[in-house]
């Protein structure tokens, strides 16, 4: 193993790059209570496993000089940054998840509750944590992250290289703005029910405030309307257990066709 490594040292560094920017940027390898020295470990160990699949004839005239040429580190820095590109590109399907709880949580009377979120390194409400949990919790059982590695990346390596982020520059660029737009498309699909039925309950506290002024609807409001939201979240999470699943089969696919668009694109 090490022969190989060191007899391919510049190729290994440049599979190790992408793998290791993967790493550093996709929910759950990414949280800080990993270790750093487990993330370097899995990155080069993957990037050993991935190297056999990488085309070095693109590679071959950028590679005359040794890796301490000026070009070197150019391709170095480019498939880096193919590994953030993707990487990044599932963290807006996750966050997608967490917005959808965000849009609901101050109707429920949650938006003063406020956790950490490890996956984003930020605080999220409430609810849109317990989105991400559920989500991270089916992209492992149904087998995405071990796709993620096993195809998208492999698939990655075989049909694109950085050289092909200079003539896909715009290609990656629509591809992350349409991301981000399906980002708060998905987060509305998921809260639209939970949005629309709190609104009918908050009506109808008004109607029964204006009915009967002398019952506290402030104090009977905020329960009900986490009672109904709870109860409505259990009815739909079959639904949404597959509506996670299609929107991670969904960015897969999105993937492979970024990937076919930039090897056309002469990239690879």
């Amino acid at each position: 193993m090490l022969d190989q490594i060191v007899a391919n040292a510049p190729i290994f560094l440049l599979v190790a790059g992408r793998c290791f920017a993967l790493v550093l940027t996709i929910p759950l390898f990414s949280l800080r209570n990993v270790s750093r020295l487990s993330k370097v470990a899995f990155a080069g160990y993957f990037a050993y496993l991935v190297m056999p699949h990488v085309n070095t004839e693109v590679y071959a005239p950028y590679l005359g000089d040794g890796a301490n040429s000026l070009l070197y580190i150019l391709l170095l820095a480019g498939e880096v940054l193919l590994g953030i590109i993707t990487g990044f590109y599932i963290t807006i399907i996750f966050s997608a998840f967490s917005t959808a709880g965000q849009f609901f949580a101050f109707q429920m009377g949650f938006s003063a509750s406020e956790v950490y979120d490890a996956v984003s390194q930020v605080e999220n409400p409430l609810m849109g944590q317990f989105f991400n949990l559920i989500a991270m919790l089916i992209f492992l059982q149904n087998h995405w992250a071990q796709r993620l590695f096993g195809q998208a990346l492999v698939s990655s390596f075989d049909s694109i290289s950085a050289l092909s982020i200079v003539a896909g520059r715009e290609k990656i660029l629509l591809f992350l703005f349409s991301g981000l737009s399906h980002l708060f498309f998905d987060a509305f699909i998921i809260a639209l029910p939970i949005m629309g039925t709190l609104l009918l309950i908050n009506v109808a506290m008004g109607i029964l405030s204006k009915a009967a002024p002398m019952m506290n609807m402030m104090s009977e409001g905020f329960p009900t309307m986490i009672l109904v939201s709870f109860f409505i979240i259990m009815a739909l999470m079959p639904n949404l257990c597959e509506f996670f699943s299609h929107s991670f089969a969904g960015a897969f696919r999105n993937l492979e066709r970024l990937y076919a668009l930039l090897s056309q694109g002469g990239g690879a």
